[in-house]
Parts: C-alpha cells; structure tokens; sequence
C-alpha cells in the first residue's frame, strides 16, 4: 500500500513529461524550422554532443563554482547580519531600506553596474550572493524575533552563558527557517548568476555558451545548456532539500515561510 502513492507520484511525473514533451515535438513540426524552435530529439542530440566535450565540463564546473561561492558568502553574511540588526536597531535602520532595494531592483541593472566596480569574472559570484543575501535575512531575523522569550527568560534566570543560549535556544529557533531561506535562495543563486555569465561573458561559463550560440543562431544548442541549467539546478535542490530533511528530523523543527 505505501509504495501505491509513490508510484503514482512517478507516473504522474513521466505523464506530465511525455505531454509536454509532445506539445513541443508538434508545435516543432508544424513551424518546421530549427532555427527557431528545434525538436526535442535534435536538442537531446546537441546535448549528447556537448557533453562528449572538455568545454562543456569546463563551462558547468567554474559555473557551478561561482554559484556555490556566492550562495555559500550570502549564507554566512546573511546570518551575520541579521544577528546583527535583530540586536541593535540603528543597524536595522541603516541596513533595512538597502536590502529592500536589492530585492526590488532589475538584476540586469546590478549585473551593469557591478561591472563597472569589478572584474568580470567575479560579477556572476558577486550577483548571485546579492540575490540571496535579503532572502536568508529576512528568514533568520524572522527566526531571531520568533524566539520562545520565556526560555529566555528561564535561561537568564538560571544564568546561562551567552554561548549555551545561542547554542541551545536561538539555534533550534532559527534553523527551520535558515534552511527554507537556503532552499529557496538556491533557484535565485542559479538564475542570477547565469544571467550575469550571459552579459559579462566570462571564460569558460554556461552563459557565456549560451550566448556564442545564441549569436551563431545555434538555438538548439541554446535549448541545451538551457536544459542544463534546469537540469542542474534541479539536482542541486534536490540534494539541498534531502540534506535539509536529514536537519530538520533530528531535532523535529518545523518549517516556517
């Protein structure tokens, strides 16, 4: 009985797939022009070809890379600053109006001016970690202010070190939602960075490879390091959410939007 609803949930998946997958064999056929939309046979072709390449290992690799450094700083300052700022208002003031404005600005027009500051080969790290730093921000502070304040005050009153209290209360508190701020910052980590790889064009980079194919009308070659680019993404956040499952069963911390 309990395998019904997992191979239900598969077959749902693989039906869904192969409609979609059929809308775009058909809508292929009857424009019947590769160069504007290929079918999906040819772009699983491309990608056969691509991947028998040292470029196309390169590329992944260093974007992969720049992803994980900017996702990964924008983690650790994330938490850092909304310890920050939960702590001392005037903090909050300051930083507050800058972080809002992250969120709401173009990424295009981050990319733009953040070329002009550093080298291009680090923009796309650099964009990704300002992506994310408002998303695990505004999670942590969240789970800064939702702390229990009556285990704080029980742990005042049996004097426990600034350290047990971080350790044994503001960490159970913050952690469900550190870790739906990390799952969630992970598809804008992605996103932001390819996006910046496809304007600064750095060496050996899945934007930049879009881009070449782009300019040369290679659009099934565009289909293709499009496709692995979700197809990365998504195994990432996959691994991301079994690691935070695994976190979230050992202490049974619920998870908070």
């Amino acid at each position: 009985m309990s395998a019904n609803p997992k191979l239900r949930r598969i077959l749902t998946v693989l039906g869904t797939a192969c409609f979609w997958l059929l809308v775009w064999y058909l809508i292929a056929v009857l424009v019947n022009q590769n160069v504007l939309i290929p079918t999906p046979w040819a772009v699983l072709c491309t990608m056969g070809t691509l991947v028998t390449k040292p470029l196309f290992w390169q590329s992944v690799g260093l974007t992969l890379l720049r992803v994980c450094i900017g996702f990964a700083a924008a983690l650790a300052v994330g938490v850092l600053l909304a310890a920050l700022t939960t702590r001392f208002s005037l903090l909050h003031t300051l930083f507050s109006p800058v972080l809002h404005i992250i969120r709401a600005a173009p990424v295009a027009s981050f990319i733009i001016i953040t070329l002009v500051w550093i080298v291009y080969d680090l923009v796309p790290a650099f964009i990704s970690f300002l992506m994310v730093l408002p998303i695990v921000w505004i999670n942590v502070s969240e789970g800064i202010r939702q702390t229990d304040t009556q285990l704080l005050e029980m742990a005042s009153l049996f004097r426990l070190s600034k350290a047990k209290q971080i350790r044994r209360i503001y960490l159970p508190s913050v952690k469900p939602f550190f870790l739906t701020a990390a799952v969630n910052g992970l598809s804008f980590a992605w996103k932001s960075a390819v996006a910046a790889e496809v304007i600064c064009r750095p060496d050996f980079s899945i934007g930049r490879q879009l881009q070449e194919a782009k300019l040369y009308m290679e659009t099934p070659q565009v289909f293709a390091w499009t496709a692995v680019v979700v197809i990365l993404s998504l195994v990432l956040e996959r691994v991301l959410l079994r690691l935070t499952a695994t976190a979230r069963s050992k202490k049974g911390g619920a998870v908070h939007d």
